[in-house]
């Protein structure tokens, strides 16, 4: 089988075994914003070509490839859902040569009705077989997933990633900033912040005056900022004595490993392979023709 996790910039294609183990792989920046007029089955082809030429007719796709920006929208999965359910709920696109399938994401709702929504980040979880417990995968959109049964029962969604960008980028706080490498000290001074008392916000203009003050240099500001939002994020997601399996870039887990051991939390880092995982686990169960 041949797997693919492809997402909004970018894109990584497995070649499968029927035990799972991986046999070949691509890494691209072929995301679906690089996708032009819609052409997706032409960057598929160019992609898993060679794959495909060689026999393997079977192609299940993972991501944002089957959000509505995407090739085909596949919609989603209500929680709780497993890997069984998610192969059971797989949308079938039209393309030569091959049976190509797209895994539909997940949907919840949070305590007070408001929606929730992954795509790609199921087939990871799916990819750790995790029984029971938390499942985080860091990123532009951070996602926290409760697992019991072997099913995702529920997930709670924290725009860190994207706030660290903007706020980096696009406001007051970042004309002192100066790129460099993450500073630990500094990043461990923003997790302690965020446990201190006061706002979110009130705790960001706090990287401004810091630097004004000269208590923090320009390539440590980046870090201090990270570590406030972060800090808040891990200390609303975690709860003393939890373990949480981080899913993702190691760079970026081991950030967060730190600030969950900081808040009482227990972390384990999986691989960076999950997503293969998943996509084997869930196409041994698909309905191929």
């Amino acid at each position: 089988m041949i797997g693919v996790d492809w997402g909004t910039s970018s894109l990584r294609a497995y070649l499968l075994d029927d035990d799972g183990t991986i046999l070949a792989r691509r890494d691209s920046a072929r995301g679906i914003l690089t996708v032009t007029d819609g052409d997706f089955a032409a960057v598929l082809q160019e992609e898993v070509g060679a794959w495909l030429a060689a026999g393997e007719r079977r192609v299940l796709l993972a991501g944002m490839v089957g959000s509505r920006q995407g090739w085909v929208e596949a919609p989603y999965l209500a929680c709780p859902a497993g890997a069984e359910e998610i192969a059971g709920r797989l949308t079938r696109v039209a393309f030569a040569g091959a049976d190509v399938l797209l895994v539909p994401g997940l949907t919840a709702e949070d305590a007070d009705g408001t929606p929730e929504v992954m795509r790609g980040e199921e087939t990871q979880i799916a990819g750790i077989a995790l029984a029971e417990g938390i499942a985080c995968l860091p990123g532009s959109h951070s996602k926290w997933a409760t697992v019991a049964g072997g099913r995702i029962v529920g997930f709670a969604t924290y725009l860190s990633g994207e706030a660290f960008a903007a706020l980096r980028n696009g406001t007051i706080l970042g004309r002192m900033m100066v790129e460099g490498p993450t500073d630990p000290a500094a990043f461990l001074r923003g997790l302690a912040r965020a446990g201190d008392a006061g706002h979110l916000l009130h705790h960001l203009f706090g990287v401004r005056t810091l630097g004004l003050f000269g208590r923090l240099g320009g390539t440590e500001s980046a870090s201090y900022l990270s570590g406030v939002l972060i800090g808040h994020e891990v200390r609303a997601a975690v709860t003393p004595g939890a373990q949480v399996h981080l899913i993702g870039a190691q760079t970026l887990c081991t950030l967060y490993a730190t600030a969950i051991a900081q808040a009482g939390g227990t972390p384990f880092l999986q691989d960076s392979d999950a997503a293969a995982r998943g996509l084997a686990r869930i196409g041994r169960t698909a309905a191929w023709m």
